[in-house]
């Protein structure tokens, strides 16, 4: 039984795992793609901008939610060998302060980069690109905050972060930061043709999906006028319900699914196009008891212009749209995006880029190193395995040595990845 506790032990580490991470950010050139594409106009700022992003960066390995957390990093020896000056919180929020449109525009732009690094490698010529928005509640005096949808606390102020993931690498695409009374679909055109811009070569084909939110015509012929596909899911306006075909036209496919298909327009549109009709019967308890001896049926509509898949695969591929929620809450839980706060508005949107940037830069160390399984592995559960591990700093004539458990399980990815 331990009966004292000593702190004069010196040259330990309680985040081993950052070296990892850190090395292999700056291998894969992001160091240097950042200070390329990020300059302010006080040349002052420049000289130090590296040192704070290295050390927020760092922050964000270990899952910092607060500026001040950063004291976790402030004495770390193995942050210090790494020739990172963590700064004090006040410090750090001052250098945040600094960022505008323009800086965190460029942080956008290495995001892209990174994505196309990780597209290349993976060698996918087809990718499925996932566009969603979410909340995120404050509870102070915040620049650019809105009362809009607000979920988790009616009637407060939020942002409204739009985010575009990659399904197939589960990856950070882009995104920003919005005021809360933004809908869903504002700016999500010119958000399309940036990430077409951005990303797209020759071969690759591109699907976008949606949810009802995006269900918009200007979005959509965005999307035909680049040449790419589209799954979103319709609202069920009035025009739509009442052309829902009688049953004879509904099928019901090799998965279970019960559709029927529609070549129509609404009101307002321009043109005819692709809309799939999918059926479920209502539960007991939702039927209407006048009647109780009729079938009725929940509808939901989709409108795409893949004509290579049945009307079951449409529903079935949207369905899939989920995962993309599930990538917004790692974001949020395990990133926490969202959590640090600060006053200015660009600030919180440079905090959004750089731990969306951190976010890719695990996916790309499992890429390199990882089973395809546990690329698909949480972030919460990665550091807990690699990252928070006991270490201490040893110096010799010629070396300095980072001495770690003997019987740690997973020393096969260290010795890998340092090797």
């Amino acid at each position: 039984m331990i009966s004292k506790i000593d702190f004069s032990e010196k040259n330990l580490t309680s985040n081993s795992g950052t070296l990892m991470l850190y090395n292999h950010t700056d291998a894969e050139g992001i160091f240097e793609m950042i200070d390329e594409e990020v300059k302010f106009h006080n040349p002052s700022i420049n000289k130090i901008k590296m040192n704070h992003i290295k050390s927020l960066l760092c922050g964000f390995f270990i899952g910092i939610d607060k500026l001040e957390r950063m004291r976790l990093l402030y004495n770390d020896p193995l942050v210090y060998e790494m020739a990172v000056d963590v700064k004090s919180p006040e410090t750090i929020s001052r250098f945040l302060k600094k960022f505008d449109y323009r800086t965190t525009h460029q942080l956008r732009t290495v995001s892209f980069k990174v994505f196309n690094h990780m597209l290349s490698k993976s060698g996918l010529l087809k990718i499925t690109i996932d566009i969603d928005s979410s909340v995120i509640n404050v509870e102070g005096h915040q620049e650019g905050t809105a009362k809009g949808y607000n979920p988790k606390k009616k009637g407060n102020k939020c942002y409204n972060i739009q985010f575009a993931f990659c399904d197939e690498l589960k990856a950070y695409i882009s995104g920003y930061v919005r005021s809360g009374n933004a809908h869903s679909a504002n700016g999500a055109s010119e958000l399309i043709k940036e990430i077409y811009d951005n990303i797209h070569f020759e071969g690759l084909d591109i699907c976008f999906r949606m949810d009802s939110g995006y269900f918009d015509e200007e979005i959509i012929k965005t999307i035909e006028s680049l040449g790419c596909k589209y799954v979103i899911k319709a609202k069920a306006y009035a025009t739509l319900v009442s052309k829902v075909p009688s049953d004879e036209y509904f099928q019901k496919g090799s998965e279970g699914r019960v559709t029927a298909e529609l070549f129509t327009k609404l009101d307002k549109w321009d043109d005819d196009r692709r809309i799939l009709v999918s059926r479920v019967l209502k539960e007991s308890g939702e039927t209407n008891q006048m009647t109780l001896f009729e079938k009725e049926y929940r509808y939901f509509f989709f409108v795409t212009n893949d004509e290579s898949i049945s009307s079951e695969e449409v529903v079935l591929f949207y369905e899939k749209r989920g995962n993309c929620e599930n990538y917004i809450k790692e974001s949020k839980y395990d990133m926490n995006v969202g959590n640090l706060i600060l006053h200015s508005f660009w600030a919180n949107e440079a905090i959004f880029q750089l731990m969306m940037l951190t976010y890719n830069i695990f996916l790309m160390f499992k890429m390199s190193y990882m089973t395809a399984k546990e690329y698909r592995q949480q972030i919460k559960s990665f550091r807990l395995k690699y990252v928070f591990l006991a270490g201490k700093i040893i110096s010799t004539a010629r070396y300095k040595i980072l001495k770690l458990p003997e019987q740690y399980p997973y020393k096969g990815i260290y010795i890998r990845a340092l090797a």
